[in-house]
């Protein structure tokens, strides 16, 4: 809600937080989200080594898109 702006401001440090305290619990898709804020320097500090990393969680939470988003840095030598 808080990273596309639907029906509220968008807000990106909103958005980070939550996905965070979600990916902590070990919610796959907010792994993955996080790792595209990271992978886009949205809300953060662009980083892509770390984006890999919570890609790398969702996918062994069996989050097909993060297996595909880790694919992809990984292919590009991160």
């Amino acid at each position: 809600m808080y990273y596309k702006g639907e029906g509220i401001r968008q807000d990106y440090e909103k958005a980070f937080y939550w996905y965070e305290k979600s990916a902590n619990q070990g919610l796959a898709m907010a792994q993955n989200n996080l790792g595209a804020m990271y992978y886009n320097g949205r809300g953060v500090r662009q980083n892509k080594k770390v984006a890999k990393e919570y890609f790398g969680k969702a996918c062994d939470n069996g989050y097909q898109d993060g297996c595909n988003n880790y694919r992809i840095l990984n292919e590009q030598g991160y």
